[in-house]
């Protein structure tokens, strides 16, 4: 054990000492009896780690990627880098009302220079990172388990005298290999609980660092420890959130593991009014108050500075995110957290049913006591008290610290995601599961090796031990090619979250990106069957339903999307295009302003209100918006386009090629703007100039039946007659069809004839 710290400023003659744990040699028979050497133990423990999640390393971009990273422009060269530091995970600003909150600038300055790197979208680059990252982590914890079961010696000097022992090489092999991690490791946006779990480790180890380092340097190295840790813990959470509750339990190992703590004694004493507990040394230890001072104003500033970062007050979460945390019962949301805590409990157990998302019917809320499901919740805190009295009430000091900070590490990472001090936004996160799991994996070995000591079945303890850490990494494997692609991963959570209306959302949005609208269909009447306030999946479906010009049953789920959200601007954009169609033109119009009203910066909305606009022969109006669109959006080639041809068909010729040209300094490879453009230099008889923007279209689209067909009537105009023909021979070639260019055709072969005539 390690001795007492009375004073961080005095000088101790003792040696600080991690004594090797008496629980390694219960699992002799399950690794070597030889000791691997740290580092090969951490060179196996690595490799191991990269094995299990290796195949992941080319997948794709998939679920929450295509937010935090393929559609985040922090990312980009172009937006600057302090831009970060205003923005939240998904790119948008702190201070917005639709802000997600979730502060991690470290993390996307990560994803900035994977993008730099790469040279864009490339998901190989990100996915590797991640995986090393994972690898890393689980080296470091060899080093984090042998404190945990003390089984790292020091001398005064600070030299290691011991080699690696087998409890902490099976705890870092149990934690390399355990597939609830996959989420973290194959999903690009797992990077935020990688990072975060590395600088909180590292935040451990330096606090573990200063009782090390005391005998040796005094008060100012102690100290210096301390204060780096703290500074790791901010580190740690400017990656995720969860890295502040590494102060606490630095908070706990300082108090039951280093000043001994016997919380029992004192509560027995305080019990019995015992006069001697004024006497305690824990009280009147001014190191540990000292300590425990820097903490606590660490904490403190940093959540200060959060909050003000933060701007508004906290996000705002939808029932369906999770829906015990809207029950009107206390007693409701109870009995649910706590089953949730349950599943969390089973997951890293039996890490058997595994899915990208838990929330939208996937566990029915718990209405009564007579539910069969409150077992689990019995189970739980059976379990957990057994424990905390074992940890509290042994009198063995080693068996108290390992399950000390094994229940530390265990629950103080999760309690950002208990809904005990703020509503989270989701059920059961899998990823929130990554910290917590090096408390879950400190327990199982300790029970193994309690185990093996009182057993004389110990060839059955090993092979069960080794069946685990074979089955995970099996598990680990198969989970990853799982996520290597949206399809597999959607398709997978059928399985386990039958009852997820998003699991058959993304099913059917992943379809109809594919073109099968039938199948994609059938999935979004599934997804608004199980949920039928599940707006998006209304406006997706409405979408398709448009789209096979099955107007009325469109118009109908558009209408309920917006009446359940009044604030959906894409559903009233949508609505409106609808209403367009059935030439319900006052109501569309409407429509399009609401969705205006409620997203100002709405470049497609402007792009369809002036469609609206055109087709009701209000040209300025038209023209407004569509303007509106490309200030908005300069890259909005459809409304720069429908400017050009607006203007053409009215006669302006200037200002139509005025707009052209423009448009083409913006978006200088737009083949349909050349091809816009060209058409007016025609008609204002710039034959050159035009006939070279027409070649240039064709170049880029060179199976365009109708650029071949303008480009000949351009000739056809100029006089060169025999390329005139030729063109218009390519354009019914490819669309034999066109009247407009036969009949064209026709005209240049009689003037041909009339002049071949004249000839003879």
């Amino acid at each position: 054990m390690i001795p007492n710290q009375h004073n961080a400023g005095a000088r101790s003659h003792q040696p600080a000492v991690f004594r090797m744990a008496m629980l390694d040699t219960d699992l002799d028979h399950i690794l070597p009896s030889s000791v691997l050497p740290p580092f090969w133990a951490k060179l196996v423990v690595g490799l191991v780690a990269i094995v299990c999640f290796a195949r992941s390393y080319d997948g794709d971009f998939v679920f929450d990627d295509s937010e935090a990273v393929v559609n985040n422009k922090d990312l980009q060269a172009e937006t600057p880098l302090g831009d970060l530091w205003h923005h939240d995970f998904w790119g948008s600003r702190l201070s917005s009302n639709t802000s997600h909150k979730s502060y991690r600038p470290l993390t996307v300055l990560t994803f900035r220079i994977n993008y730099y790197l790469s040279g864009g979208f490339h998901p190989v680059g990100f996915h590797v990172v991640n995986i090393l990252l994972h690898s890393g982590i689980s080296v470091l914890m060899v080093d984090v388990f042998s404190v945990l079961f003390g089984g790292l010696q020091y001398t005064s000097k600070g030299r290691r005298l011991h080699l690696a022992p087998r409890a902490s090489l099976l705890a870092a092999l149990l934690f390399a290999v355990h597939p609830v991690h996959t989420e973290c490791v194959a999903g690009v946006v797992g990077r935020a609980d990688l990072l975060c779990a590395l600088f909180f480790l590292l935040s451990f180890l330096g606090y573990c660092k200063a009782f090390r380092e005391s005998n040796k340097e005094g008060a100012h190295s102690s100290t210096f420890w301390v204060l780096l840790s703290i500074f790791l813990g901010a580190v740690a959470m400017l990656c995720k959130e969860q890295g502040i509750t590494v102060l606490g339990l630095n908070a706990v190992f300082d108090i039951l593991v280093i000043g001994k703590f016997n919380v029992l004694e004192i509560v027995q004493k305080v019990l019995r009014k015992d006069k001697s507990l004024e006497n305690l040394g824990m009280l009147r230890n001014g190191g540990l108050l000292f300590r425990m001072t820097l903490l606590t104003s660490g904490g403190a500033g940093m959540l200060y500075v959060r909050w003000r970062i933060m701007g508004t007050g906290p996000p705002a979460f939808t029932e369906v995110d999770n829906p015990a945390s809207f029950a009107d019962s206390m007693l409701v949301r109870a009995i649910n957290y706590n089953y949730y805590y349950s599943l969390n409990a089973w997951l890293l157990l039996c890490p058997w049913w595994l899915c990208f998302d838990w929330s939208m019917g996937c566990i029915p809320l718990i209405k009564s006591v007579s539910d069969w499901r409150v077992i689990a919740l019995a189970a739980l805190w059976f379990c957990l008290i057994g424990l905390i009295c074992q940890a509290l009430c042994s009198e063995d000091g080693h068996k108290r610290r390992i399950l000390t900070l094994g229940l530390g590490f265990l629950v103080i990472p999760f309690l950002p995601a208990s809904n005990l001090f703020f509503r989270v936004g989701f059920v059961v996160a899998e990823r929130v599961l990554y910290l917590p799991s090096v408390g879950y994996c400190v327990l199982l070995t300790f029970g193994f090796g309690a185990l093996s000591k009182h057993t004389r079945k110990k060839k059955l303890i090993a092979a069960v031990v080794l069946g685990i850490l074979f089955i995970n990494m099996l598990r680990c494997v198969v989970r990853s090619g799982e996520w290597r692609s949206e399809e597999q991963l959607f398709r997978s959570a059928l399985s386990v979250c039958p009852l997820n209306a998003k699991v058959h959302y993304n099913i059917g949005k992943n379809l109809a990106d594919k073109g099968n609208q039938t199948a994609a269909i059938r999935y979004y009447r599934e997804a608004v069957r199980l949920n039928p306030k599940y707006v998006h999946a209304m406006n997706n479906l409405g979408n398709i339903l448009k789209e096979r010009n099955e107007l009325q049953e469109a118009e109908e789920l558009l209408s309920l999307a917006v009446q359940i959200q009044p604030d959906f601007a894409a559903a009233w954009m949508n609505l409106g295009i609808v209403q367009n169609s059935l030439k319900r033109f006052e109501a569309a119009e409407q429509s399009y302003r609401t969705a205006i009203k409620h997203r100002r910066k709405y470049p497609d909305c402007y792009y369809n209100l002036g469609r609206l606009y055109a087709d009701l022969n209000r040209h300025v109006d038209a023209l407004n918006a569509w303007r509106n669109a490309t200030v908005l959006k300069p890259e909005h080639s459809l409304a720069w386009n429908n400017m050009i041809i607006l203007l053409d068909n009215t006669g302006n010729l200037a200002q139509a090629e005025a707009v052209g040209r423009e448009a083409l300094e913006l978006i200088p490879n737009d083949h349909s703007l050349m091809f816009s453009l060209a058409n007016v230099l025609g008609k204002s008889q710039k034959y050159k100039e035009s006939e070279a923007l027409f070649l240039k279209a064709i170049k880029a689209n060179p199976n365009a039946a109708s650029y071949h067909g303008n480009l000949a009537v351009l000739y056809h105009r100029w006089g060169h007659l025999d390329l005139a023909k030729k063109h218009y021979e390519i354009s019914l070639q490819l669309d034999p069809t066109a009247s407009g260019t036969k009949e064209n055709y026709g005209l240049l072969r009689r003037k041909l004839e009339l002049m071949q005539k004249k000839d003879v």
